[in-house]
Parts: structure tokens; C-alpha cells; sequence
């Protein structure tokens, strides 16, 4: 068990800022890589199924992503109380947090999607989905909703390891599961020997396993090789105690969350008022985007732990220096992903589209949005800084007035005057004004906590 501990851990305390987040970074990119690239694939084997099976699975994006970033918005309150603990040597205390995030994420979980699996019609009515769309929508997630308790596994378990210091263990987790869900879509989708063929259903069957595998692996590495949580219940006081603490930061960073499918829903209902060519398109765009940021979203997950250690430390150069630098890189980064996605975009839409009209709008999405990627990433690393430094509510109003100010109505005044493509040009420059907004916020901020630190020294 040390040996592999020694293995997998970084010291964020006193190893050099640059290439600590290099470290961290790399297998989080290789893991999400796998499980993001397989995600799309299964995308992809559904949109050979047609227009209404990709549109309809198009129409399920903002809701499982609700349920995901509710999952995700307490894995970042996990990290950041366990490893604040950890930058101030406290062990028990991160082991008490650890078992407490899962057990209240597995209660949270199940509650929402038991309400959701209730009200499903009328959600996806609400979201602008045709009564004809509804048994495909029905036939996903009903089977979704079921399966999702077990996303606490891969979720609040592999925060629990990078608020160690252990990102490779997280990568390999997402990377298998993704690697299982890969192979087992077409197989559902179409059939196999003795395994009937179940079209859109088939895919949400094989999401169900590979969390079901992902759950049983990291469970097992978090309380019995690495012992980073308790095997027994613990007392209640302790329990509530912990919870108060995660849900200090985690409640608002879920909302933060929370909110972007929420944005994500009146977006897709903008879109669908151009018919279901344009929302099977949007659809493949927000998976693409997905890919694309996958970079920002690692160091989104292997930043907060560096800082929170740190800030626990009270190391709070080696906090300035680590925002500054991973900021500087995104940008520069994802201008250079933008000029790959616009060479080819002929090719993405023709492997995604099965009509002419969707193909036509995935490439006019990868055109405008990409463009301000690096910007997006500003935003989201300045959110997760922020979360990381115990300031959630900092970082959950930024998130309101990043979707609900600048680029939900930037994108439904540009849709107004120009269709689609005002659409997609409004979000950019919605990106364009928040990215600014959230860097001189983070900087002034960030001189208050090295004055309050002055202060309290």
C-alpha cells in the first residue's frame, strides 16, 4: 500500500508549481481523453440511428448534466475540505470528510433522479422535445435515472484521490470505464450474437455498467487499498460536521453547475425553434466542445487541490503563480486547438450527420464557438480558484452573471437578428466579456487574502 501511495502522490506542498500541475495534469488528460472520446462515440453509434435518435439523445444532454454537476459540485467541495486538511496535517479529519461526501452524495443522487424519472414528460415537453421524441427520450433515461446513484463512485471517489495528490489512479478509473462503455455501445445499439439489438436503450444500458464498474473499482481503492475513507459508519455528530463543511463549499459550486444545464436547456429550446436538424447538430457541438476543452476541464479538477493545499499551508505564492500559469497556457492552448477544429470541420460533420442540414450547422458551430475556448477556460479556472480558495459563493455568482447576463442573452439577441449564426456569434462574445470580468475579479480577490493573511500574522 506505501509503495503505490509513494507512487501516485505528489507532493504539493514543496515540489517546483510548473511542473506539480504538469504532473497532475497529464493523467487526468490521458483519462478524460479516453472517457470523453468514448462519450462521443457513443454519440456517434446513436446518430447512425438517425436524426430523431440523435436529436432525442441531443435533448437529454441538460438533464444529465444537471444530475452530473450536482455530482460534480460536491466532489469539489470534497476536494477542497480534504485537501485544506491535508495542507494542514490534519488526516483524520479528511478521513471523516471522505466517507461523509459519499455517503450524502449517494442520498442527493437518488433523490433527484427519482424525481426526475417521475416527471420525465413533462421536463422534455418543457425543454421543447415533439410528443413523437418522447419514447426515444423514455427509452434512455428511464434507464439513466435508474443507474446514476452509482456516478458517486467515479465522481466524489476520484476527488477524494486528487485532494491526495493522486491524479493517475482518477485517469485510469475514467479512462477503463469510458474504455467499457465504448465497447459495449455497439453492441447494445445494434446487437451481438445472442444480445438483442436495443437501439438508443442499448446505450444507456452500457453507460449503467461502465458506472456500475467504475463505482466497485474506486470504492474499493478509497476504503481498503489506500484506507482515504472510513469502512464503518462514523458517529453522527462527526457526520454533520463533515457534511457542513463539503456543503459549505460544495452546495454553491453545485449550483455553479447546476446552472450551465440549466443554460444549456434554454439554449436547446432557442434551437429548437429551427427545427431538429439544428438541435442534432447543437448537440453534437456541445460534445465536441466537450473534447476540445478537455485540457481546461483536467486542470479545472487538478488545480483546486494544488491550491487548497496550499492555501491551507498558507502558501499563497505558490497559489498567484499556479492561477497565473495555467491561464497563460489555456489561452495559448486553445487557439491552437481552434485552428485543428476548423481543418476539419468538413470531416466531423460528415462522420456526425446523416442530413445535409445538420452537417451544415455542426460545421457553423465549430467555425464561431471554439474561437473562445481559451477565453471559457479563464472563466472555469478562475471558478474553480475561487472554490479552492474557500470562496464558493465568489465563484457561484460569477457563474450567474457568466450565463444569465452575458451568454445566454448574448446568444438569444444574436439569434434574434441572425438566426443560427447570430446564435452562435452572441455566446462567443458573451465568453469574450465574462473571461474579463472573471480575471480582474480573481486578482482583487487575491490581494484581499494575502492582506487578511498579513493582517492575521
Amino acid at each position: 500500500m506505501t509503495k503505490l501511495k509513494n507512487k501516485n502522490q505528489i507532493n504539493l506542498l514543496e515540489d517546483p508549481v510548473s511542473s506539480t500541475l504538469k504532473s497532475m495534469t497529464i493523467p487526468m488528460i490521458y483519462g478524460m481523453v479516453l472517457l470523453m472520446t468514448f462519450n462521443l462515440v457513443d454519440t456517434f453509434f446513436v446518430g447512425l440511428l438517425g436524426t430523431q435518435p440523435l436529436a432525442a439523445i441531443s435533448f437529454t444532454f441538460p438533464i444529465t448534466f444537471t444530475v452530473i454537476s450536482l455530482t460534480i459540485g460536491l466532489g469539489i467541495g470534497t476536494s477542497a475540505v480534504i485537501a485544506k486538511a491535508l495542507g494542514k496535517g490534519d488526516k483524520e479529519s479528511a478521513k471523516n470528510s471522505g466517507t461523509a461526501a459519499l455517503y450524502m452524495a449517494a442520498v442527493v443522487v437518488a433523490l433527484l433522479s427519482y424525481i426526475g424519472y417521475l416527471f420525465i414528460d413533462e421536463i422534455f415537453l418543457l425543454l421543447g422535445a415533439s410528443n413523437e421524441l418522447l419514447p426515444l427520450i423514455h427509452q434512455y433515461m428511464d434507464v439513466w435515472f435508474i443507474g446514476s446513484v452509482f456516478l458517486i463512485g467515479p465522481m466524489i471517489g476520484n476527488a477524494i484521490l486528487r485532494a491526495s495528490g493522486d491524479t493517475k489512479t482518477p485517469s485510469i478509473i475514467m479512462g477503463s470505464a469510458g474504455l467499457i462503455n465504448a465497447i459495449l455501445d455497439p453492441i447494445f445499439i445494434f446487437g451481438f450474437g445472442p444480445v438483442p439489438a436495443m437501439g438508443i436503450e442499448g446505450a444507456a444500458i452500457a453507460t449503467f455498467i461502465s458506472w456500475l464498474f467504475g463505482f466497485a473499482l474506486v470504492i474499493n481503492i478509497v476504503a481498503r487499498r489506500r484506507q482515504l475513507v472510513h469502512t464503518h459508519f462514523i458517529p453522527l455528530k462527526v457526520f454533520i460536521k463533515s457534511c457542513k463543511g463539503i456543503l459549505h463549499i460544495g452546495l454553491p459550486a453545485a449550483g455553479a453547475n447546476m446552472l450551465t444545464p440549466i443554460a444549456a436547456a434554454i439554449l436547446t429550446a432557442i434551437v429548437a425553434n429551427y427545427g431538429e436538424s439544428a438541435v442534432a447538430a447543437f448537440g453534437v457541438g456541445s460534445r465536441i466542445e466537450s473534447i476540445a476543452c478537455l485540457v481546461v476541464l483536467a486542470l479545472s479538477m487538478t488545480l483546486p487541490p494544488f491550491i487548497s493545499q496550499n492555501f491551507g499551508a498558507g502558501n499563497m505564492h505558490r497559489v498567484e503563480k499556479a492561477y497565473k500559469t495555467t491561464v497563460k497556457f489555456v489561452i495559448l492552448w486553445q487557439i491552437l486547438i481552434y485552428g485543428i477544429l476548423v481543418l476539419i470541420a468538413p470531416y466531423i460533420a460528415d462522420a456526425f450527420a446523416k442530413e445535409q442540414a445538420v452537417a451544415d450547422i455542426i460545421k457553423l458551430f465549430i467555425w464561431i464557438l471554439p474561437l473562445g475556448y481559451g477565453l471559457q477556460g479563464i472563466i472555469i479556472l478562475t471558478n474553480s480558484s475561487f472554490n479552492a480558495l474557500h470562496k464558493p459563493m465568489v465563484a457561484l455568482i460569477l457563474s450567474i452573471v457568466r450565463l444569465f447576463v452575458c451568454y445566454v442573452p448574448a446568444a438569444y439577441i444574436g439569434s434574434i437578428f441572425w438566426g443560427v449564426q447570430g446564435f452562435f456569434i452572441g455566446a462567443l462574445l458573451g465568453n469574450v466579456v465574462m473571461a474579463s470580468i472573471s480575471y480582474r475579479l480573481f486578482s482583487k480577490q487575491f490581494t484581499d487574502n494575502i492582506n487578511e493573511k498579513e493582517a492575521i500574522a
